[in-house]
């Protein structure tokens, strides 16, 4: 079992702590990978010589790199219907295929689009058919270049009022003929919807990477602060989950990505605490 730390909770969301840093926790806490973001630990206008300087840096540390994240696409979007915005996350989304391809990394984390983002009321709201049309458009122009790189785009399940079931999931992905887009699957994100072995169930061959964190529902299906800042406490049992994923023959990365929106308005990251916490709680499933 691959387990690894997004670097969030470590670095926070302005890269206050950089790369080299992130891979001596890793090291120190006997963790097999972490996942570094673009546009904070990792800049979108990285070379690639310091990529391969990362990539060695870890290598020499037994430190995966096996996966990256962004959260670049709360800004823009590949299924945006405003063609100007979906042509420069398509842009992007090249940029960030390359710097995995230099670093190491084999899946990137991509959001599909979104139909409204609650937390960012500056974000326009898109029509649902229209997100899934681009969208499509998108992966489709961007699958080649995925597959010419050695990287596997893989899609996460979020809250943006867009794919919220895993039929959907099913019925969007049977539209590309490539092993190289599928699901990066977030199990306390699909909370608010269906159980996560109700995705596992019908995506395991689709599942191109994991995120762990838990979830609190409420009356009416719980918020933001349903995300706590203890893996243990919510909905989902992780050591059982994992049997789940072994019965479906899932066996790639498991990654801790912690952040805390239980502590808002008073959230604050990075937080070494946490990130140690999280390192121990992922080691002992």
């Amino acid at each position: 079992m691959y387990k690894a730390l997004n670097y969030w909770v470590f670095g926070g969301f302005s890269g206050e702590r950089t790369p080299y840093e992130f891979i001596d926790f890793a090291a120190k806490n006997e963790l097999d990978g972490i996942e570094l973001t673009v546009g904070d630990a990792i800049k979108v206008d990285v070379t690639e010589e310091e990529c391969h300087r990362i990539a060695a840096y870890a290598k020499e540390r037994n430190v995966g790199l096996r996966t990256l994240a962004t959260g670049m696409y709360g800004a823009m979007s590949i299924g945006a219907t405003d063609e100007n915005e979906r042509l420069k996350a398509v842009e992007f989304t090249k940029k960030y295929i390359t710097i995995a391809k230099w670093i190491g990394a084999k899946v990137v984390l991509v959001i599909p689009g979104s139909t409204f983002v609650a937390w960012a009321p500056e974000r326009p709201v898109f029509p649902y058919r229209g997100v899934w049309e681009k969208s499509t458009e998108s992966l489709k122009e961007l699958i080649p270049f995925a597959e010419a790189a050695g990287i596997e785009i893989a899609l996460e399940n979020v809250w943006t009022r867009f794919l919220m079931s895993p039929m959907e999931w099913k019925l969007f992905l049977d539209q590309f003929d490539s092993k190289n887009v599928g699901v990066y699957f977030d199990t306390g994100n699909c909370c608010l919807y269906c159980k996560p072995e109700d995705y596992i169930e019908i995506l395991a061959d689709r599942i191109k990477a994991v995120h762990f964190k838990n979830f609190k529902g409420g009356d009416c299906g719980g918020g933001l602060h349903g995300f706590g800042d203890d893996l243990f406490d919510g909905e989902i049992d992780f050591k059982k989950l994992i049997g789940v994923f072994g019965k479906y023959g899932y066996d790639r990365t498991f990654t801790v990505e912690m952040i805390p929106f239980c502590r808002l308005p008073d959230m604050v990251l990075p937080d070494a605490a946490l990130a140690q916490k999280m390192a121990d709680q992922i080691k002992s499933l």
